[in-house]
């Protein structure tokens, strides 16, 4: 019980850390769940192994989720990740995927749309595009941030193979917001099986 009251007081901890203007986050990391705690470890060497000298990774009140701040661009951190991934596959065990994040918005239809409209020029005219929303401990829907961000982006929608994404990552009430190119959601499982 002891236990369980320190780590729900260091996740409200936590929380408000994420949504103070020192500690905003530009990497989204998963974990496998009640991995978090060695997650954060390992985590925090990948991206030393990738050249970012300054790392913050931190639990959420979400199981399996982690945030992170480095140094680095976050599309390049993604990259940069992939290609660890390849060369040295055994640094990872209990991260799962690495996702950029590169506008972090308090959660709303508003916030949200208003990320996106800054956003929407790295889909170029002829690209085609689709948008992704994950979601934790929101009441918002995927449909409603769907139709509140598609009709900002003048661009052919192409669900199977879009050359990018819009992705929308709700974490409660803070969401973070990327326009990114597939490879840059790095699953180490994906990019393991792609070696074999």
């Amino acid at each position: 019980m002891e236990q369980q009251e320190k780590r729900g007081s260091k996740l409200c901890v936590l929380l408000a850390l994420t949504s103070t203007k020192s500690f905003k986050p530009n990497m989204l990391v998963t974990t496998g769940k009640g991995e978090e705690f060695p997650g954060v470890a390992e985590a925090e060497e990948v991206f030393k192994r990738i050249g970012a000298e300054k790392v913050e990774v931190k639990e959420t009140e979400i199981r399996g989720v982690l945030i992170a701040k480095v140094d680095l661009n976050p599309l390049e951190a993604a990259s940069r990740v992939r290609e660890l991934i390849k060369r040295e596959p055994d640094r990872f065990f209990y991260t799962k995927r690495y996702i950029p994040l590169e506008i972090i918005v308090k959660t709303s239809l508003e916030e949200i749309r208003k990320a996106v409209e800054k956003l929407a020029d790295k889909i170029g005219e002829n690209e085609k595009f689709r948008v992704t929303v994950e979601k934790r401990h929101t009441s918002l829907s995927s449909k409603e941030i769907i139709g509140a961000v598609a009709p900002l982006i003048n661009r052919k929608v192409d669900l199977k193979n879009p050359d990018k994404i819009v992705l929308i990552e709700v974490l409660g009430g803070l969401t973070g917001v990327s326009i990114v190119k597939p490879e840059h959601i790095v699953s180490v499982k994906q990019v393991l099986e792609s070696i074999v």
